[in-house]
Formats: structure tokens, sequence, C-alpha cells
């Protein structure tokens, strides 16, 4: 059995239709299953209870898996809320250090981590340094592991390319933080979740794996091939990254509020993959070319 942490998100959904897909026995931790039970039913896996933020909820989720894939981010992700620990520290950090820890005593023999391309010890920004103890954490386990660290990953249900989709469908004109020169490396997220599936196995490779798709563009390319694909065309503007913090300096503490100074940060920095090992040790690994993967879902 196959218990995927973060599994009714974004990329943990898609990691978890590609092992029923392929027959797995898949469980999903949820810290709330009466209102996540049902969709995690529907994807074909069973709820179990868990929250990472209680160490002590962790031994019953992980009883009985061979192996774990993490795929968890806080609920307002990327908007930090440090008084609900709704942080890249406290969840990446702390969390996956207490969700390792439970997994060697429960004698889980595969844990596979998605982090991020840019995790770093020294990492300018926290989420590099977080990703990167978590990490640390599960290559100290002595459990057979992998880590996978994606660049940028849209699809359906996406939190950030589907914004640009809103703006696109609703305004006049797409605006863009910044000058949208960043180069980003998209990936289909079903990519990243056949990849996932895949480093679940007990004896497959091990080690860490960038993943990104086959085109590296500009911010400014990847909204170009949006409308393109979505058959209308409409300018870009470009907020000064300062104009944007300014007000997401406020935002931030509305309630529900999706925009801080970190947020925009974290939207506005390059994401490239090295994905020569990727692609190495999973011979035959489908990485479609991002019209394509934009194709699949919008047109």
């Amino acid at each position: 059995m196959i218990l995927v942490v973060g599994g009714s998100g974004f990329i943990g959904s898609a990691s978890v239709s590609a092992l029923v897909a392929a027959g797995r026995e898949v469980s999903v931790m949820t810290s709330n299953p009466s209102s996540s039970g049902d969709a995690i039913r529907a994807l074909g896996a069973t709820p179990v209870t868990g929250n990472i933020l209680d160490a002590d909820s962790l031994a019953e989720a992980v009883e009985g898996a061979d192996g774990v894939i993490q795929a968890l981010t806080f609920p307002t992700f990327p908007v930090e809320k440090p008084g609900r620990r709704y942080t890249f520290e406290e969840f990446d950090g702390n969390g996956t250090e207490r969700l390792v820890a439970a997994a060697v005593r429960a004698g889980v023999r595969r844990y596979a981590y998605v982090s991020g391309v840019g995790a770093a010890l020294d990492g300018a920004k926290a989420w590099y340094r977080a990703k990167w103890r978590g990490e640390e954490a599960v290559r100290a386990s002595g459990m057979e592991h992998a880590i996978v660290r994606p660049s940028w990953v849209y699809g359906p249900g996406d939190i950030s390319l589907n914004k640009f989709v809103a703006f696109h469908r609703w305004l006049p004109a797409v605006p863009v933080v910044g000058d949208g020169t960043q180069r980003v490396q998209p990936v289909y997220v079903q990519d990243v979740g056949e990849v996932l599936a895949r480093v679940a196995d007990p004896g497959g490779p091990t080690g860490t794996f960038e993943i990104g798709g086959p085109d590296v563009l500009a911010m400014n390319e990847v909204l170009a091939a949006m409308m393109e694909v979505r058959g209308k065309r409409k300018p870009l503007v470009h907020l000064p990254v300062w104009f944007a913090k300014a007000g997401a300096f406020f935002l931030q503490y509305l309630p529900g509020a999706v925009l801080s100074p970190g947020a925009i940060d974290f939207a506005t920095a390059e994401a490239v993959a090295d994905t020569e090992g990727l692609l190495r040790a999973f011979p035959g690994v489908s990485l479609r070319p991002f019209r394509e993967g934009l194709a699949a879902y919008l047109a």
C-alpha cells in the first residue's frame, strides 16, 4: 500500500490517479476526512486521518504503508500564515521531519518527497531552505528514497497559470507582476504524477531528480502561448514588483488572502530544471511540450 500525503492536492492527486491506474492500493492522509473523504474516495483511494502538524497523529496514518509520497503544501500556499502554522518551515521543514520519523518507526520501505527546483541549505528564500531541510530529513532516514524537484507545474487546478487564465477570460488585459522575463520550465502535472508513481515502488530509482518540461520559456512567452491556445490575444500589462508588494503587504492580513510580499517573490522566481538525471533514471518518461499540455485542458 502507498500512502500519499497531500493526495487531495494539486500534485498529490495526480500521483494518486497514476497509482490507481497502475492497480496500486492507495491511501491518502487528510487532517479533515469529513470534508475531503468523498473526493479522496472518488480518486479510487482510501482516506486515513493524520495531520503533519501533529506528530501523535502520524503513526496510525503510516501504519501498513510500504511507501510514502509526500506532496503536501500548507492550505494557504504560497501565502504564509505563521499564526496558524501555515509556513514552508512548519510543513516542509518540521513537518517532513515528523512524518519521516513516523515512517521509519512504522517500517516504511520507500519514501518519495516532492521538493522544488532551487532547494538549498543557503537558499535566498525561506521555501528553498525549508525544502532543503525536508530533503535532508529524507536522506538521513535510512529508507530507500527519491526526492523529486519540480520546476513550474501547471495543469487543471493549479494556482498560478489558472489565475492568468481567469484574467484573460474576464479582463481586457492580462496583468503581470514584474517584466515577465523570468525563465520557467513548465511541466504538466500529470507527468509529475506519473514520475511520482514510479518512484514510489520499492526497488525503483533512488536519488534526487529535477523535473521540468522540454520548453524553457520567459513568463511573457508562457502567457502568449496560453492566449494562443485559448484563441484570443490580449495585451500584457506589467506591474512593478514594488507596487505589487506594497498592495500585497496589506492584503496578506485579510481572511482568505491570496497575496503577500513573499507570495509575489515566489511567483516571480525563476524555475529551470536540470532533467538529465531524471531522463537517465526513468527511460521512456513522458514530458510533454507546453502547448500540448495546455491544449489537453484549455482548448
